[in-house]
């Protein structure tokens, strides 16, 4: 049982549903989301800290993914009434969820072991939290809760697409790949009845999906991929024999310039 990445994938869940529901009521949010102002200027901090660390890597760009674990508490408390609560049900019986995972969370971020009933404690209130924001976004998207949901996906570049993505499915990027290059993507979705869900990544262009158990998936660039412009598929299914779009259930697209390797100056 990997309890951390359920908490991770929870966590990350629930941050990725806060700015989906406030965004849409004004694009900047984060100055009245009912976090004291200090808050947030620690969240800067972090992010400008975490930006100097990985000056040769991607960084986070979403401030939300810099705020303590009780600080979404606090969001979700003060923002309450309207889509989180059709979400995520009764205030009081959430408060009792989150800060059950916010003590084991904790335990597991100290390394000290957990006891096999509070793994499975952590399994089960972190998949009661993403099947219900997924049920809640399917039926918001489709009208009705049959299919599941990719909640994020992203590249090792740092590209990423959350609900809310400004282009739908889609993920315009500004990276140059080049033939031997390999991308590794994750995706993290989730079916509203808690059915197992498949992962594929492929080309666009084709109707080939080649499905896997595990959401780490990796696509290597290879001269036939030249193009200006390259677009790499990533989908989930469930087990069921009916799916939403013919062979899967979800999918969202990255973007990218395939160019020709560099030649190499003669020196003869």
């Amino acid at each position: 049982m990997d309890v951390t990445q359920a908490l991770h994938d929870a966590e990350n869940s629930l941050r990725d549903f806060i700015a989906l529901v406030l965004s849409q009521n004004k694009n900047d949010w984060i100055g009245s989301c009912g976090v004291a102002p200090d808050r947030i200027a620690r969240w800067e901090e972090r992010k400008s800290s975490e930006a100097k660390r990985q000056e040769s890597g991607a960084v986070e760009e979403r401030l939300i993914y810099y705020a303590d674990f009780y600080d979404l508490k606090t969001i979700l408390k003060k923002n309450w009434p309207g889509a989180f609560s059709e979400a995520l049900g009764d205030w009081k019986t959430f408060e009792v969820y989150f800060s059950e995972l916010e003590k084991l969370r904790d335990t597991d971020a100290h390394r000290r072991e957990l006891m096999p009933h509070q793994k499975h404690l952590i399994l089960g209130v972190s998949g009661e939290i993403r099947n219900r924001i997924v049920r809640y976004r399917s039926k918001m998207e489709t009208l009705d809760g049959y299919f599941p949901r990719i909640e994020s996906a992203r590249d090792s570049l740092g590209n990423i697409w959350v609900p809310g993505n400004k282009n739908g499915g889609n993920v315009i990027t500004e990276s140059i790949l080049r033939p031997g290059d390999i991308l590794d993507f994750v995706i993290t979705a989730s079916d509203p009845e808690g059915l197992p869900v498949e992962y594929s990544v492929g080309l666009s262009s084709t109707a080939s999906y080649k499905w896997q158990a595990n959401h780490n998936l990796q696509f290597s660039i290879a001269d036939k991929h030249i193009s200006r412009i390259f677009v790499i598929q990533l989908s989930i299914r469930s087990n069921r024999p009916y799916h939403a779009s013919s062979q899967y259930d979800d999918s969202v697209s990255f973007f990218y310039k395939v160019l020709p390797c560099a030649k190499v100056a003669s020196t003869g």
